[in-house]
């Protein structure tokens, strides 16, 4: 009998518990609602868009030349250093010609003997043409034998062969003296172009050879002019067009924009991964930018008015490859998920094709904990 009140005792307490249990303010269903997020939000808006396309290349001058000696020959004196500027015709080597020189001599020796040649044969056909002549007046007046006439036709068609082939030495000495002087020229080598001096291979005392058998010995690059090649995707290659410009950046200039204008197009496709090469043309006054920079930079293939964008960041879960994500709408205080459809990246900039209208607003930050419905705290974006 003293079981039950204890028994009634204990369902009591427990009864009190699970009462206090379900009053706490914890448990109540109608006290726990998620507080609004924190985010900020930016009304979007159409602007101008270039359509650009991405590349990478490499600048290389548009005008070099590698130097070679046109004779073999000692090199006698170097009248220039690497890297400095020079202008076209101005002397770089000399190269010792003093056979050629003599050579030179000679001809000159020969040109004044067979000019003297000539002279004395001209003074020995007009006195042939002279006897002649008499002769002839002598015949007609029966005072000279045929045979005297005869002699002295003979003479002066002699005289006269002489005097051609002494122009003909003439002319011969004359060739040969010009063949030595250009020889004799070639010993001073000059630069073929304006630019600086990128390579200096020879020294006072080398024995320099031929252009078939030697390699350079200057290499002159004008750096005024540059071209750059880049490689365009095939997608992309129908789009590109000569006279399009190309800007670009290089490591070494950061912060600095440069300009190009498309000049060539590969007629076609590379073979083994399908790209297309450009090469854009860059007018590099004064000389800040160098040969072998690596440069990344964007073809602009035409510009577009009313475009929407939205900062790459505010899209969600976007796949590059399908141009898919969604966004966070701004309704009435509340987050709605929505779907969009992307156009062109430029840089952190996104293209939206669908899934926004202009003026709407949508969570540029604050959006990774969103879910569609919840309730919001915005702030507008700077």
């Amino acid at each position: 009998m003293k079981l039950f009140p204890l028994l009634a005792a204990a369902a009591l307490v427990m009864s009190c518990l699970v009462a206090c249990e379900k009053n706490a303010p914890g448990n109540n269903a109608s006290l726990v609602a998620k507080p609004p997020v924190a985010v900020e939000v930016r009304a979007a808006a159409t602007s101008r868009l270039a359509d650009r396309i991405e590349v990478t290349g490499s600048l290389v001058p548009k005008y070099s030349v590698d130097v070679k000696t046109q004779i073999p020959g000692l090199v006698k004196e170097v009248l220039v250093s690497e890297w400095v500027h020079v202008r076209k015709g101005q002397p770089l080597v000399r190269i010792d010609v003093a056979e050629t020189e003599a050579q030179v001599k000679r001809a000159e020796a020969a040109v004044l003997s067979a000019r003297a040649n000539l002279a004395q044969n001209q003074v020995a056909a007009t006195r042939a043409e002279r006897e002649l002549t008499r002769m002839l007046k002598l015949k007609e007046s029966g005072l000279a034998t045929q045979q005297s006439l005869d002699d002295a036709r003979s003479a002066a068609e002699a005289t006269k062969a002489g005097s051609g082939v002494a122009a003909a030495q003439i002319h011969v000495a004359e060739e040969e003296l010009h063949q030595g002087i250009a020889r004799q020229a070639k010993g001073l080598v000059v630069a073929p172009i304006d630019g600086v001096v990128a390579l200096c291979a020879v020294n006072v005392g080398d024995l320099a050879s031929d252009a078939a058998a030697g390699g350079p010995i200057f290499r002159i690059v004008d750096n005024r002019v540059l071209n750059l090649t880049v490689t365009v995707p095939s997608t992309d290659s129908g789009r590109v067009r000569v006279g399009q410009p190309l800007e670009f950046s290089v490591d070494s200039h950061p912060g600095h924009l440069f300009t190009g204008t498309v000049m060539y197009i590969n007629p076609e496709l590379s073979s083994s991964d399908r790209s297309l090469k450009v090469i854009a043309e860059v007018r590099n006054v004064p000389e800040s930018l160098k040969g072998g920079l690596f440069a990344k930079g964007r073809i602009v293939t035409g510009i577009r008015s009313e475009v929407l964008q939205v900062a790459r960041s505010a899209i969600n879960a976007f796949d590059t490859q399908t141009k898919k994500g969604s966004l966070f709408i701004v309704e009435n205080g509340i987050a709605r998920k929505r779907d969009i459809q992307s156009g062109s990246v430029t840089g952190d900039m996104v293209e939206i094709v669908a899934g926004l209208k202009a003026g709407e607003q949508y969570v540029i930050r604050g959006g990774f904990n969103l879910k569609d419905g919840d309730k919001i705290a915005a702030s507008a974006a700077q």
